[in-house]
This record gives C-alpha cells, sequence and structure tokens, in this order.
C-alpha cells in the first residue's frame, strides 16, 4: 500500500522535501537553520531559541528534556504554540503571520531512533522509496550514489531481515538523504550498535555531509558521540538550553549539574565553602553530611556558601597505605564497600563518610589486592573537582 505524505512513521526515516528546489550540493549553497519556538505539551514547557549552520550540532540532554519534540517541530510534525522555524531563507513555521509549511515542502530529512524498514521491500526499494512516486526511475542514478556512499551496495536486494542491524541503519540514513535535504535530523540514530560499527557509520555521515554541507541536529545520550561527531553541542534541560558550546567548552567544565552528569562526572556532591585561599588559587569545600574536606579551585563564593562539587570516577587514584610526597592536595582515608567489574573496567565504591565511585583498571586491582573491607585512600588533584551552583 503507498503511503502519501505528510505522514509519521514513528520509527522509521521519513524526508521532507520539495523536489523544484536545487538541492544543497546542486546549488552550493550554504545551509542555515534558525528556531525560536515555545511550546506547551502536556504539562511541559519548551522554549528554545538558537542558529545553525553547516555541520554536525548535537542536541544533548536527559531524558524528558524536550529533544524530540524540538525535532518534530523542525521537522512539522508538531506545531509550535508560537515562535518561528526558517530553513535558510525559507520561513517554514511563523506562528504570528500563520505560516505552517506541510511536512513534504521543508527540505527536511528524518531519521527516528527505533528502525521501521518496510519489510517487504529490499534496502534499494527502501531507499527508492525516499523519492517521490513519480522521481523514482529518474532518481535510480542518486539511489545508486547513496547505497555506494553508506556502504550498502553489496546489499541492495535484501530485505531487512537479512542484513545486520549496523546495514538497517544505513539503509535508514540513506533513505532519509536520498533526496538531498538541506537540513538533517537524526534521533539518536546510533544507540542500538556497538562502538566498531558506530564508528565506521559516523565517519561515513562525516564524509557524506562534508560533501553536502548541511546542518545537522544530532540526538544522542552518549559521550563519546559528542565528542566524535560535534562540531557544538547545545544541551537542554526541562525544555532550556542549558549550556551551548563546544564538546569540549561545555563537557570539559560544566557548570550545572545535568551537564556534569551527562558528561561522566560519577561523584556529585552537595559542599559547603570553608575557606577561599586567594594567595594559592584554592579555596576548601567541606562535602555535606560529613567532616571531609576538598581543596578545589578558587571561585567567586564566600565562606558558607553552598555548591555542588564534581569528580570523574576516573580521575581518583587509591593508595593502600598513606601516600607522601605527592602534589594532589586531597588524601582522604576510606574503605571499600564494593568492587564490580564492568568490561574492563572495576567499579569500586569507596566510604569515606559519603560514598566515592572510584574506577580502576583491572591490573590495578590485582596488583593492589583490593577488595571489600580493605582499608584505602583516595588521591584527587585539586583540578579534578569542578564547582557547580547548588
Amino acid at each position: 500500500m503507498e503511503l502519501r505524505p505528510p505522514f509519521r512513521l514513528r520509527g522509521s526515516s521519513i524526508i521532507m522535501r520539495d523536489d523544484n528546489r536545487p538541492s544543497p550540493a546542486q546549488s552550493n549553497i550554504t545551509s542555515r537553520l534558525c528556531v525560536a519556538v515555545q511550546k506547551i505539551l502536556n504539562g511541559f514547557s519548551l522554549d528554545v531559541g538558537f542558529e545553525i549552520a553547516n555541520g554536525f550540532t548535537v542536541l544533548f540532554g536527559a531524558s524528558g528534556a524536550g529533544k524530540t519534540t524540538l525535532l518534530d517541530i523542525v521537522a512539522g510534525l508538531t506545531c509550535p504554540d508560537s515562535g518561528k522555524v526558517t530553513v535558510d531563507d525559507k520561513v517554514v513555521v511563523d506562528r504570528a503571520k500563520g505560516i505552517d509549511v506541510p511536512v513534504r515542502s521543508r527540505d527536511v530529512g528524518y531519521v527516528f531512533q527505533d528502525l521501521a524498514l518496510f519489510p517487504h521491500l529490499t534496502a534499494e526499494e527502501n531507499v527508492a522509496y525516499g523519492l517521490r512516486k513519480d522521481k523514482r526511475t529518474a532518481g535510480q542514478s542518486r539511489v545508486d550514489q547513496i547505497l555506494e556512499s553508506f556502504r550498502i551496495s553489496a546489499v541492495r536486494n535484501r530485505k531487512p531481515r537479512d542484513i545486520s542491524g549496523g546495514e538497517r541503519q544505513r539503509v535508514a540514513l540513506a533513505r532519509a538523504l536520498v533526496r538531498d535535504p538541506r537540513v538533517l535530523l537524526l534521533d539518536e540514530p546510533l544507540a542500538a550498535l556497538d562502538a566498531p560499527t558506530k564508528s565506521k557509520i559516523i565517519d561515513d555521515l562525516r564524509a557524506w555531509n562534508e560533501q553536502h554541507r548541511i546542518p545537522v541536529l544530532y540526538v544522542t545520550h552518549s559521550r563519546e558521540e559528542v565528542f566524535a561527531l560535534g562540531e557544538r553541542v547545545i544541551v537542554l534541560e526541562n525544555g532550556r538550553i542549558l549550556a551551548d558550546g563546544t564538546p569540549h567548552q561545555v563537557m570539559s567544565a560544566p557548570r550545572a549539574e545535568t551537564v556534569a552528569q551527562l558528561a561522566g562526572f560519577e561523584n556529585i556532591f552537595d559542599a559547603m565553602v570553608v575557606a577561599a585561599h586567594e594567595d594559592r588559587g584554592t579555596m576548601t569545600c567541606q562535602l555535606s553530611g560529613s567532616k571531609v574536606d576538598l581543596e578545589t579551585p578558587l571561585v567567586r563564593a564566600e565562606s558558607g556558601a553552598k555548591l555542588r562539587v564534581g569528580i570523574r570516577a576516573g580521575d581518583i587514584m587509591l593508595a593502600t597505605v598513606n601516600p607522601v610526597g605527592l602534589s594532589a592536595r586531597n588524601l582522604i582515608r576510606g574503605r571499600i564497600i564494593s568492587l564490580e567489574q564492568k568490561d574492563m573496567i572495576v567499579v569500586a565504591k569507596v566510604e569515606c563518610e559519603v560514598t566515592f565511585e572510584v574506577h580502576l583498571t583491572l591490573a590495578a586491582r590485582d596488583s593492589l589486592s583490593l577488595q571489600p573491607g580493605k582499608e584505602v585512600w583516595l588521591v584527587i588533584k585539586t583540578y579534578s573537582c569542578h564547582l557547580m551552583a547548588a
């Protein structure tokens, strides 16, 4: 049965394009996406504004932050309550002027998280489905090119059940891109794939976009994908933009707890400023509910001020004897309460009035003869302690 746009196929890939307009690759136009929208949905409020140009912009945030709602608004699958969306010089939504361009005419490609390729069609037929019915015969060369670009020419005559998960994902991407959209939306497209497969598809996506030069808005929960793909990252929390910058700027020195959690800070504690040491550029903070003091970088905060301290589990070292002669300023005595091996990493929980998580190698665990109940010292550098607002 033929589906006619506009339609929504959750868990698949769709393409919304006006076939009478030249593609970015054909016209050498530098594409741009501008968004300033507000939406209230079941008690949730989305209020965001940003502009992105060519390249990958990662949309990062916890579940429920508004990422998918935002993508749906850009695609035309959800209408904002107010605001405006522009693709290049074309206004696709302007609530004040009553403009709401149909899905099929937006020049926007969209790949959903959960694939739902047509099971009765081959890989090639699924990709060709991205073209309008009256364009499919003429577009065969385009189909051939994109099958080659995404390394799926060899499986073109196989149905989805007969190809791997990575190949199915490539088919979905190819179907969304076969009509050269001006903007590409990707909602966690690689979530179900293993690391090597992800890496190869990311390389192919990057190569494709070097030729086509369009804005790609890429939703992910993966910190690794942020650094692998993102030239820029926008962090959403409760429908608002919490941070915006390069991955290094946003993720390496987070100023908010949500960013810290997503950026891999396993240890986040409430703390109070005890003293400032301006002469050495540090201050002392006491972790709430304990007598544990940490030396941290100096920030503008008076004694008694409350804040949060984030420390990555991989930035903490363990010693089985009280260490001396170290440059690290924080030495905390504690006791191991659990050890758990996760792949090639050992996760240790250490009780020091508060509980720290520490990541170790298998070799470190074995050489130190670590086991639950053993007394240890945590070794933490001053600049491994990242301060955030309470």
